[in-house]
């Protein structure tokens, strides 16, 4: 029997990784937190009996503990909360699926407490890859990738040297804009942002994936996460996301990682890992594909990517303005406040007036984060 804790149950990582447990019925879930959505926490609780579940929202929490009173659960709130969560004592593996780097404190928490991590916060690494990979190594803890190109990474990985790694071929799909120019998405409305050809995903993803700034995160991730340069992580345009990446030896070979854009995969990997288990669902099938197309990234109207590789570049501070920029972007965007293209013209604007700081401690990332949003705030159209 396993044990597992899930940080961000009720999002689509959190949800996913709960059908992973109902069809295999040897995983424990010991611990669950979530945001607001308590009708869904609650359906949670019931099917798989917690110790502990967190709410961010203390009203909610309070709640929620009146709808659970039947039950043997302890309800808690907050961050303080969450760092329950985290550390739950009999949680062998954490998912950090939180959206944000609120996932920062707990998942150093959890690493402190000797928990392996299911990695699915991109932010954590974004911002933070300076403490948490060091942490991992003293504390001899495994962060084991869940997002699909990381996890492809890692599988192609498997008993290879990584001295012997020449580069890393980061597949995108080039979201619903691919091929469009500046001028044809200035008009680009929320609804149509949403719309992602192969994916389903959180909102907030959805826009970034748009946008190419989760690209973006994610070449910084694979920095951390592999141990390479950042020039060392190509980004590769493949539509269908049939490959979800590949690596490029030094001696030429390149081992491609495929399967059908299902993210239950990536999941059931990281909490069986080394074990690979059978997975219902659909299966490639090569006479139907035909043929599998490469494309060039567009540096020129998806600029998000091409900040991602000056903030990875320079490191220190600069990715967590980066992403906090984004974070308070997106969320204007989402609620109709900025135009779509202002979403990387804010990214920019933040990074070109922050002076960043080298190896910043948590309370300097935080710090950071909240200058970012003070800033763009500050900018907004009255």
């Amino acid at each position: 029997m396993k044990y597992i804790s899930v940080l961000g149950s009720t999002g689509s990582i959190g949800t996913q990784t709960l059908e992973v447990v109902r069809n295999n019925g040897d995983i424990q879930v010991t611990a669950l937190a979530a945001g607001r959505n308590i009708r869904l926490l609650e359906k949670q609780i019931r099917e798989f009996h917690p110790a502990l579940a967190c709410v961010w929202d203390e009203d909610k929490a309070k709640e929620l503990r009146i709808k659970t009173a039947d039950l043997p659960v302890r309800i808690v709130w907050g961050m303080e909360g969450l760092l329950e969560a985290a550390v739950e004592a009999r949680a062998q593996i954490v998912v950090t699926a939180v959206v944000g780097m609120i996932g920062i404190r707990p998942t150093i928490a959890a690493m402190e407490a000797g928990k392996d991590i299911a990695l699915a916060n991109k932010e954590t690494l974004v911002t933070a890859g300076h403490i948490i990979m060091p942490l991992a190594r003293e504390k001899g803890v495994r962060i084991l990738p869940v997002d699909s190109e990381h996890s492809a990474i890692f599988q192609c990985l498997n008993g290879e040297d990584r001295r012997a790694v020449h580069r890393i071929l980061l597949t995108a799909s080039g979201g619903p804009f691919r091929g469009r120019t500046r001028d044809q998405l200035r008009n680009v409305r929320v609804e149509d942002a949403l719309k992602h050809p192969n994916w389903s995903m959180g909102r907030k993803i959805t826009i970034d994936s748009s946008t190419m700034v989760n690209k973006g995160l994610e070449v910084m991730e694979a920095g951390w996460l592999f141990g390479v340069r950042m020039e060392q992580v190509q980004v590769v345009v493949q539509p269908k996301s049939i490959i979800h990446s590949m690596v490029e030896f030094d001696d030429g070979a390149v081992i491609a990682q495929l399967g059908t854009p299902d993210m239950k995969l990536p999941i059931q990997y990281a909490l069986y890992y080394p074990e690979r288990r059978f997975l219902p669902g659909e299966r490639l099938d090569f006479w139907t594909l035909n043929q599998i197309a490469f494309e060039k990234p567009d540096f020129e109207n998806f600029r998000g990517l091409l900040l991602a590789y000056r903030a990875g570049e320079r490191g220190g501070s600069l990715p967590t303005v980066f992403n906090a920029a984004n974070e308070w972007a997106v969320n204007e965007f989402l609620n109709r406040r900025i135009s779509y293209l202002d979403i990387t013209d804010r990214i920019e604007r933040a990074m070109d007036e922050h002076t960043a700081a080298d190896n910043p401690t948590v309370e300097e990332i935080l710090a950071a984060e909240a200058w970012t949003y003070e800033l763009l705030s500050g900018l907004r159209q009255p």
